[in-house]
């Protein structure tokens, strides 16, 4: 009898052996797919040097072709007409309207005639009522002047206004436009929920000043720009060696300095200064040497405009996020290591970049920071810290391509511009060796940039790569901070029909 039981303990034994080991089998499989998702996604996000040397060449190409002709380029390379720029000599005060969304904000700027001398500045935001945004051009900018009325009602506290000149504003549109002038552009389309059908096809700034007029207001808009031309702006009044000024946040654009002469498609346009600012909307660009896998076809396809910004689907903060999620999605659907498929994967930007920084600088031993996000806003609970770690790797492959493509388009504006040391461009570089080769200030605003350290280390790390340590040195990114609102008072302080006597030349 004693025999039988110790033979059926042993059965048993081996019985419950064997669940075990078919287990940690099944279990290694499960990982084994995940892993090889992983393996995917690292070699289609691969950048090494050479592949990010010919984005940049492909990027300096596309800036000659959208200079050339209209359309002749995925870089509309967009004429702004600012031939001037702020110096730091402009003195006085400068309003800014800064509209590109459903809050508008209104800023006063004292400018004290020193470089880096704003002696003060007001800000005041406001929202855009609901109605507004499908109602009248009319209704619309009344609504706008008459804020901008108290506002300078109650700044100015009751002193006489200047008796001089009338106020000058610098109004910053973040809506597609087409340029005729400093001061003047064409509204192509409403972006942002926004649908006044009325406005489309008509000229913005004349429409404001009809609304100041109305509100009795004395106020003329001295320029129209958008926010990356206002950082170019507020970089330059900050340091003269600004040439180029760049937005890497929720979404992604780029402005430089371009001399007049390389901008076939502005012959005829009078350029006192021999240069202009032009808007690259590089968020367009696109090549086949962009490491693209499929989760950015995939999103590129579901997106209200497939086939456009493919640049900025790559690289920017509204994106980063979502192509993480798809990651995880793909990986729960391969194996269970995430446990039952949340539904909440399935909801697109539901991952955003604040999110995404989170976990991938999450250094507490545990990553409780990890935990608590896929907890709490993907509803994925009780993974392992293998698990944790795992999502810490795909957040850092997906930022760490976006971060060395940023810097590739850094690097193919310095290409353009003859300041990335290789003696080409127009813009009068030196060769690699040449130990006197000319500092070059790119202002960088946006909060992928300022406010995710490893995307910001990233960047620097791979431009130091493009250009070499003995360039790179001389190459200096600058953070700015408000340049749709205080660049714009800059500009309109610039451009002021009372200040051209302090305008220097770039």
């Amino acid at each position: 009898m004693g025999k039988v039981a110790a033979g059926v303990a042993a059965l048993a034994a081996c019985a419950v052996a064997g669940v075990v080991v078919g287990r940690r089998v099944r279990s290694r499989r499960k990982w084994k797919r995940v892993v090889g998702v992983l393996k995917e996604l690292e070699e289609a996000c691969e950048t090494p040097v050479g592949r990010l040397r010919q984005v940049v060449d492909a990027m300096a190409v596309e800036m000659h072709a959208g200079l050339a002709s209209e359309g002749g380029s995925k870089l509309k390379m967009l004429l702004t007409f600012v031939d001037h720029l702020p110096t730091g000599s402009e003195i006085g005060t400068y309003y800014a309207l800064d509209f590109g969304g459903t809050n508008f904000r209104v800023l006063r700027v004292q400018l004290g005639g020193r470089r880096s001398s704003i002696l003060s500045q007001d800000v005041e935001q406001r929202p855009i009522p609901q109605h507004l945004m499908t109602s009248t051009s009319e209704d619309l900018f009344d609504f706008i002047a008459s804020t901008l009325k108290q506002f300078v009602e109650k700044e100015e506290n009751g002193s006489e206004p200047s008796s001089v000149r009338a106020r000058e504003l610098g109004l910053t549109f973040s809506f597609p436009v087409r340029q005729l002038s400093i001061h003047s552009g064409i509204l192509i389309k409403w972006t942002k929920g926004f649908a006044i059908e009325d406005m489309v096809g008509k000229e913005v700034v004349g429409l404001l000043e009809a609304a100041l007029v109305r509100s009795g207001l004395d106020m003329r808009a001295a320029v129209l720009v958008n926010d990356a031309v206002g950082t170019l702006a507020l970089g330059h009044y900050d340091d003269a060696d600004t040439v180029a000024a760049v937005i890497i946040g929720t979404g992604t654009n780029a402005c430089y300095l371009e001399r007049a002469d390389a901008i076939i498609k502005c012959q005829g346009h009078l350029i006192t200064s021999g240069c202009m600012a032009v808007n690259m909307e590089w968020g367009n660009f696109w090549s086949s040497h962009l490491p693209r896998t499929s989760y950015d076809i995939d999103l590129d396809l579901e997106s209200p405009n497939p086939n456009d910004q493919g640049f900025e689907k790559m690289i920017s903060g509204i994106y980063l996020g979502d192509i993480v999620r798809r990651v995880i999605l793909r990986m729960s659907q391969e194996s269970d290591i995430f446990g039952p498929v949340s539904s909440r994967l399935s909801i697109p930007f539901i991952l955003q970049a604040p999110l995404l920084a989170a976990m991938h600088e999450d250094d507490s031993p545990e990553l409780k920071e990890v935990d608590k996000i896929l907890k709490e806003t993907l509803e994925i609970s009780e993974v392992s810290l293998k698990v944790r770690k795992l999502v810490v790797r795909i957040c850092d492959v997906v930022t760490r391509r976006a971060a060395r493509l940023a810097a590739a388009g850094i690097g193919g504006i310095l290409k353009k511009i003859g300041r990335d040391g290789s003696g080409g461009g127009v813009a009068g570089g030196r060769s690699r060796s040449d130990p006197e080769m000319r500092r070059t200030v790119v202002a960088i605003e946006g909060g992928l940039y300022t406010s995710y350290m490893m995307f910001r280390e990233y960047l620097h790390e791979a431009l130091n790569e493009i250009l070499g340590e003995d360039v790179a040195q001389h190459v200096i990114l600058k953070v700015t901070e408000d340049g749709s609102g205080i660049g714009g008072a800059l500009l309109a302080a610039a451009n002021s029909s009372s200040s051209v006597d302090n305008v220097g030349k770039w």
